[in-house]
Protein backbone atom coordinates (compact mmCIF):
# COMPACT_ATOMS: atom_id res chain seq x y z
CA UNK A 1 0.00 0.00 0.00
CA UNK A 2 1.26 3.15 -0.68
CA UNK A 3 1.48 6.28 1.52
CA UNK A 4 -0.98 8.61 1.26
CA UNK A 5 -0.28 12.23 -0.12
CA UNK A 6 -0.19 14.91 2.14
CA UNK A 7 -3.34 16.29 1.05
CA UNK A 8 -5.58 13.41 1.85
CA UNK A 9 -8.03 13.97 4.30
CA UNK A 10 -7.97 12.20 7.40
CA UNK A 11 -11.33 10.84 6.85
CA UNK A 12 -10.31 9.70 2.96
CA UNK A 13 -7.47 7.80 4.38
CA UNK A 14 -9.57 6.06 7.32
CA UNK A 15 -11.88 4.20 4.60
CA UNK A 16 -9.04 3.35 2.25
CA UNK A 17 -7.03 1.74 5.62
CA UNK A 18 -10.43 0.38 6.72
CA UNK A 19 -10.84 -0.75 2.96
CA UNK A 20 -7.33 -2.55 3.21
CA UNK A 21 -8.36 -4.23 6.64
CA UNK A 22 -11.12 -5.73 5.26
CA UNK A 23 -9.24 -7.15 1.83
CA UNK A 24 -6.65 -8.50 4.24
CA UNK A 25 -9.27 -10.46 6.40
CA UNK A 26 -11.35 -11.64 3.46
CA UNK A 27 -8.03 -13.38 2.04
CA UNK A 28 -7.62 -14.77 5.41
CA UNK A 29 -10.79 -15.90 5.43
CA UNK A 30 -10.54 -17.68 2.25
CA UNK A 31 -7.54 -19.15 3.54
CA UNK A 32 -8.81 -20.50 6.74
CA UNK A 33 -11.68 -21.78 4.78
CA UNK A 34 -9.40 -23.75 2.46
CA UNK A 35 -5.93 -24.65 4.90
CA UNK A 36 -7.43 -24.23 8.62
CA UNK A 37 -6.15 -20.77 10.43
CA UNK A 38 -3.38 -22.69 11.95
CA UNK A 39 -1.93 -23.41 8.66
CA UNK A 40 -2.33 -20.02 7.24
CA UNK A 41 0.48 -17.96 7.84
CA UNK A 42 0.72 -13.97 7.67
CA UNK A 43 2.70 -14.86 4.19
CA UNK A 44 -0.04 -16.51 2.70
CA UNK A 45 -2.14 -13.84 3.51
CA UNK A 46 -0.09 -11.41 1.99
CA UNK A 47 0.24 -13.20 -1.10
CA UNK A 48 -3.28 -13.79 -1.84
CA UNK A 49 -3.42 -9.85 -1.30
CA UNK A 50 -0.34 -9.10 -3.27
CA UNK A 51 1.02 -7.33 -0.64
CA UNK A 52 4.71 -7.55 1.66
CA UNK A 53 3.87 -9.77 5.32
CA UNK A 54 5.18 -6.26 6.75
CA UNK A 55 2.37 -4.12 5.67
CA UNK A 56 -0.15 -6.84 6.64
CA UNK A 57 1.34 -6.17 10.47
CA UNK A 58 0.23 -2.43 9.59
CA UNK A 59 -2.69 -3.70 9.40
CA UNK A 60 -2.97 -6.58 11.96
CA UNK A 61 0.03 -6.26 14.57
CA UNK A 62 -0.08 -10.27 15.14
CA UNK A 63 -1.67 -13.31 13.29
CA UNK A 64 -3.60 -13.65 16.96
CA UNK A 65 -5.43 -9.98 15.86
CA UNK A 66 -6.42 -11.56 12.45
CA UNK A 67 -7.55 -14.73 13.96
CA UNK A 68 -9.90 -12.81 16.29
CA UNK A 69 -11.01 -10.62 13.35
CA UNK A 70 -12.31 -13.50 11.31
CA UNK A 71 -13.96 -15.12 14.54
CA UNK A 72 -15.53 -11.72 15.14
CA UNK A 73 -17.14 -11.68 11.50
CA UNK A 74 -18.34 -15.32 11.51
CA UNK A 75 -19.76 -14.59 15.69
CA UNK A 76 -21.36 -11.49 14.83
CA UNK A 77 -23.10 -13.07 11.93
CA UNK A 78 -24.78 -15.41 14.63
CA UNK A 79 -25.03 -12.38 17.31
CA UNK A 80 -27.43 -10.64 14.46
CA UNK A 81 -29.50 -13.67 13.86
CA UNK A 82 -30.06 -13.71 17.77
CA UNK A 83 -31.17 -10.21 17.87
CA UNK A 84 -33.12 -10.34 15.08
CA UNK A 85 -35.01 -13.33 16.53
CA UNK A 86 -35.37 -11.48 19.85
CA UNK A 87 -36.70 -8.42 17.95
CA UNK A 88 -39.68 -10.49 16.72
CA UNK A 89 -43.48 -10.46 17.75
CA UNK A 90 -44.03 -13.90 18.97
CA UNK A 91 -44.33 -14.31 22.79
CA UNK A 92 -40.93 -13.73 24.55
CA UNK A 93 -40.95 -18.11 25.09
CA UNK A 94 -41.16 -18.35 21.63
CA UNK A 95 -38.14 -16.22 20.98
CA UNK A 96 -36.44 -17.60 24.07
CA UNK A 97 -36.90 -20.95 22.56
CA UNK A 98 -35.76 -19.79 19.13
CA UNK A 99 -32.62 -18.13 20.03
CA UNK A 100 -31.22 -21.25 22.01
CA UNK A 101 -31.94 -23.26 18.67
CA UNK A 102 -30.47 -21.20 16.25
CA UNK A 103 -27.36 -20.94 18.42
CA UNK A 104 -27.34 -25.36 18.12
CA UNK A 105 -27.93 -25.13 14.54
CA UNK A 106 -25.16 -22.60 13.62
CA UNK A 107 -22.86 -24.67 15.80
CA UNK A 108 -23.72 -28.11 14.21
CA UNK A 109 -24.03 -26.51 10.51
CA UNK A 110 -20.14 -25.26 10.89
CA UNK A 111 -19.41 -28.70 12.45
CA UNK A 112 -20.76 -30.17 9.18
CA UNK A 113 -20.12 -27.42 6.36
CA UNK A 114 -17.27 -25.33 7.52
CA UNK A 115 -15.08 -27.70 9.98
CA UNK A 116 -12.13 -25.87 9.85
CA UNK A 117 -13.66 -22.76 10.82
CA UNK A 118 -15.21 -25.06 13.44
CA UNK A 119 -11.90 -25.96 14.56
CA UNK A 120 -11.19 -22.04 15.03
CA UNK A 121 -14.14 -21.25 17.23
CA UNK A 122 -13.11 -24.12 19.41
CA UNK A 123 -9.91 -23.12 19.61
CA UNK A 124 -10.89 -19.57 20.49
CA UNK A 125 -13.23 -20.81 23.26
CA UNK A 126 -10.40 -23.03 24.96
CA UNK A 127 -8.11 -20.49 25.10
CA UNK A 128 -10.25 -17.65 25.96
CA UNK A 129 -10.06 -15.23 22.70
CA UNK A 130 -11.32 -11.89 23.70
CA UNK A 131 -13.73 -11.58 21.10
CA UNK A 132 -15.58 -15.08 22.04
CA UNK A 133 -16.12 -13.25 26.06
CA UNK A 134 -17.47 -10.56 24.34
CA UNK A 135 -19.91 -13.07 22.16
CA UNK A 136 -20.80 -14.79 25.12
CA UNK A 137 -21.73 -11.76 26.88
CA UNK A 138 -23.95 -10.81 24.05
CA UNK A 139 -26.11 -14.17 23.92
CA UNK A 140 -26.62 -13.42 27.49
CA UNK A 141 -27.81 -9.93 27.54
CA UNK A 142 -29.99 -10.96 24.10
CA UNK A 143 -31.29 -13.77 26.66
CA UNK A 144 -31.76 -11.24 29.82
CA UNK A 145 -33.61 -8.96 27.55
CA UNK A 146 -36.36 -11.65 26.72
CA UNK A 147 -36.03 -12.88 30.03
CA UNK A 148 -37.36 -9.18 31.25
CA UNK A 149 -39.63 -8.54 28.87
CA UNK A 150 -41.44 -12.14 29.31
CA UNK A 151 -41.55 -11.39 33.46
CA UNK A 152 -43.19 -7.71 32.13
CA UNK A 153 -45.82 -9.21 30.61
CA UNK A 154 -46.72 -11.96 32.85
CA UNK A 155 -45.14 -15.26 30.94
CA UNK A 156 -42.45 -15.60 33.20
CA UNK A 157 -42.12 -15.68 37.46
CA UNK A 158 -40.34 -12.63 38.21
CA UNK A 159 -36.52 -13.14 39.14
CA UNK A 160 -33.47 -11.71 38.33
CA UNK A 161 -33.05 -11.80 34.50
CA UNK A 162 -29.13 -11.24 33.92
CA UNK A 163 -28.71 -14.18 36.64
CA UNK A 164 -31.67 -16.21 34.92
CA UNK A 165 -30.24 -15.93 31.74
CA UNK A 166 -26.74 -16.72 32.72
CA UNK A 167 -28.23 -20.17 33.95
CA UNK A 168 -29.87 -20.69 31.05
CA UNK A 169 -26.59 -20.39 29.24
CA UNK A 170 -25.19 -22.92 31.40
CA UNK A 171 -28.03 -25.22 31.20
CA UNK A 172 -27.55 -25.19 27.34
CA UNK A 173 -24.01 -25.52 27.00
CA UNK A 174 -23.99 -28.83 25.63
CA UNK A 175 -25.46 -27.95 22.32
CA UNK A 176 -23.76 -24.47 22.22
CA UNK A 177 -20.02 -25.37 22.80
CA UNK A 178 -18.11 -26.08 19.83
CA UNK A 179 -16.08 -29.11 21.57
CA UNK A 180 -18.94 -30.29 23.18
CA UNK A 181 -20.98 -30.55 19.81
CA UNK A 182 -17.98 -32.11 18.18
CA UNK A 183 -18.09 -34.94 20.93
CA UNK A 184 -21.37 -35.54 20.89
CA UNK A 185 -21.58 -35.80 16.27
CA UNK A 186 -18.05 -37.37 16.50
CA UNK A 187 -19.57 -40.31 18.99
CA UNK A 188 -22.09 -41.19 16.79
CA UNK A 189 -25.00 -39.18 17.71
CA UNK A 190 -27.18 -38.18 15.49
CA UNK A 191 -27.94 -34.39 14.83
CA UNK A 192 -31.60 -35.27 14.97
CA UNK A 193 -31.33 -36.65 18.56
CA UNK A 194 -29.19 -33.71 19.57
CA UNK A 195 -32.13 -31.01 18.56
CA UNK A 196 -34.89 -33.34 20.14
CA UNK A 197 -32.49 -33.71 23.57
CA UNK A 198 -32.10 -29.91 23.52
CA UNK A 199 -36.07 -29.34 22.92
CA UNK A 200 -36.43 -31.73 25.84
CA UNK A 201 -34.14 -29.54 28.19
CA UNK A 202 -36.22 -26.42 26.53
CA UNK A 203 -39.58 -27.63 27.63
CA UNK A 204 -37.91 -28.50 31.11
CA UNK A 205 -36.71 -25.00 31.84
CA UNK A 206 -39.46 -23.30 30.09
CA UNK A 207 -41.60 -25.03 32.64
CA UNK A 208 -39.47 -23.82 35.67
CA UNK A 209 -39.58 -20.20 34.00
CA UNK A 210 -43.21 -19.82 32.97
CA UNK A 211 -45.23 -17.84 35.81
CA UNK A 212 -48.13 -20.18 37.36
CA UNK A 213 -51.96 -19.04 35.82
Amino acid sequence: MTAASPGTPPAREGERDAATRARIADAAERLFRSLGYQKTAVADIARECGMSPANVYRFFPSKSAINEAIAARLLGGIEAELRAIAAGADPAEARLRAAVRALHLRGSALFFQEKRLHDMVEAAMAEHWGVIERFVEAVVGVYAALLAEGMARGEFRPRDPVATARSLKQCTLAWMHPALIADCLSHGEEPQQLCADLEAVLDLLMDALRAPK
